[in-house]
Formats: C-alpha cells, structure tokens, sequence
C-alpha cells in the first residue's frame, strides 16, 4: 500500500472519495445522507456541520466578530467583511488586518476587491446598486418592474433589452455566427463559445476555496460549493425533501407525477431523466465509454468501472 493510500484510508462507499481520518469521512457522508445534526434551539433549522451552525446562531444572537481595520464596521461573517473591503477602495489595508485573513485565497479574494471603485451616482430604489448614468438606471429599473417591451414577432416572447431579443432571433433564424478555430462547432452567442473553447484549452478558471477543485464555469463551482455548505435551497412542494440544485428537484417531481419525458427511439421505454436515457441507448448501441487502464475491459456504466477497479487494488 502507498504512503498516499495510508494517509487516506477512510474511504465512502457512495462516491469512493479518501480521507484522512474517520471523522473527516463522517462529516462527508452528510452529502449523500442530507442528514443535518447541528440544530438551532432558537428556529430548529438544521446544520450539516458544527460551523455552520455557529454561524447561523450569530443571526440570533447579532454577533459581529469580524471587523473592519479601517471604519472599524463589523460583520457576522469572515466573507462579509471581504465584501465590505471593496468600498474602501482607495485606502490600504494595515498590516493587522492583513493577518486576519488566514488563508492565501481569502487574501487573493481580498485584493482582487480592492481595486479603484467607479463613480456610481445614481441608487437604483428598488435595490442597493447604484448605476453610472440616468439612462442606465432608467434601463435597470425596468428588470425590477418586470417590463419587457422588446417582443418577438415570431413566438411573441418579450425581453426586458433590445440585444436579448436580438440574441433570441437566432432560435428562429439558425443563425450561428460564432465559430470554434478548432473544431468548426457554430454558435448562437459568443459566451457560449467561450464556454466551448474551455474544452479545448482545458482552462477552469473557477477554484473552490475549501478543495481547490476547479471549474470551467462559474455556475458548477455555485453549484460544488453546496456540497461544502450542506446548503440545500430547493424543496419539494408535496414531500419537503430538500435539493442543492433545481435541476433535482424538477426530476424529483417527477416520482409524484410520474411523468417519463424521454422516450427512447428504439423500443420507446420512457424515463424521468436525460441521463438514464443515455445509459439505457448504450444497451442498443453496444456502447461502453468506459475504459479499465489495467485489464482494458470496457464498461457501459462509470460506477460498473469503479467497482471493477477495486478487483485490482
């Protein structure tokens, strides 16, 4: 066994992931189970882990532990005075208020704020952002009020801004005016071929501050980081079982609906999700993705190739 193997050899059995000592892993398996043990006696909501539960008690109690070096305003959470340091944007911080920020990526965080603030004149009313111009705060106003005064004349569907309704014409046009250097792919939008030329440059410019795992867009690190937090936002209506994204739960609904939206063309055997379509094609197609480096045994599912891999460990 390696010396990484002995420093990691508490391992989950739902997604195979090591950890260095037991309590570590029981912490973890809160992911999987949703079980929260930390209770607050105050509204009795619960907590994956000790920490957040403290936190949250602060909103009870006001507790504001983190203050600012320079206004000497003070937060609840650590993230809060971060926040609250890009408004001092032209002031240094001392020394002492440097060391307060124990970790590097806090303090790039810090610093990546800390840049000269725009001149925002004009306080939007309905929210606290402030806008450049008048015109870009009559604009903004608009979102607040719901006015979409930009329709389609082909799906009648309305937009709050011109170049949204621009962008949507191309659903109807096929127009793909962005094109990939180097596979020739076409796109609808210039941020969606951003997104694309990641594939290729293998660029993950979003890193989670807690695993240092990275990401190619901002939205799946928002979405990893639940798995830290324990934070579940989305909940069924009938059952109030929780979800960290709505995805699941729309595909959850679907256990009390009973809805099947994806029908496969072969035998038309219906399922409640994409994804167990694309397992279920493979049986038709023959196809398995999956390859053992160490026998080259190929599988139709990745979780059939972790537990084939564990033969030869």
């Amino acid at each position: 066994m390696s010396a990484h193997s002995l420093k990691k050899s508490h391992q989950c059995s739902v997604c195979f992931k090591h950890f260095t000592n037991k309590s570590h892993l029981t912490r973890h398996l809160r992911v999987h189970t949703g079980e929260k043990p930390y209770r607050c006696l105050v509204c009795h909501k619960g907590f994956a882990q000790k920490g957040h539960l403290g936190i949250h008690e602060r909103t009870h109690t006001e507790e504001k532990p983190y203050q600012c070096s320079l206004c000497l305003k003070t937060f609840p959470q650590e993230e809060n005075l971060i926040n609250h340091m890009k408004h001092h944007t032209k002031q240094k911080p001392s020394s002492e208020s440097l060391r307060d920020f124990k970790h590097k990526s806090r303090l790039f965080s810090y610093e990546k704020f800390h840049t000269e603030e725009q001149q925002n004149q004009y306080k939007c009313s309905y929210c606290p952002r402030k806008l450049k111009t008048k015109s870009n705060l009559v604009r903004h106003v608009k979102l607040h009020l719901g006015e979409k005064p930009h329709q389609c004349k082909v799906c009648l569907k309305a937009f709050p801004r011109k170049h949204h309704l621009d962008h949507h014409m191309r659903v109807h046009t096929g127009e793909k005016p962005f094109h990939c250097t180097e596979c020739l792919k076409n796109f609808t939008q210039k941020a969606h071929l951003e997104l694309h030329m990641r594939l290729h440059t293998k660029e993950k410019p979003f890193q989670c501050t807690e695993c240092q795992k990275c990401f190619t867009q901002k939205a799946h690190l928002v979405l990893h980081f639940r798995l830290h937090t324990g934070e579940k936002p989305y909940q069924c209506s009938l059952c109030l079982k929780e979800f960290s994204d709505k995805s699941a739960q729309v595909s959850h609904m679907r256990v009390h609906t009973g809805e099947k939206p994806y029908q496969c063309s072969e035998c038309q055997q219906c399922f409640t999700e994409n994804k167990t379509l694309v397992y279920h094609l493979r049986l038709h197609t023959g196809k398995k993705p999956y390859h053992c480096a160490e026998c080259g045994k190929d599988f139709r599912l990745k979780s059939s190739l972790v537990s084939h891999m564990k033969t030869h460990t």
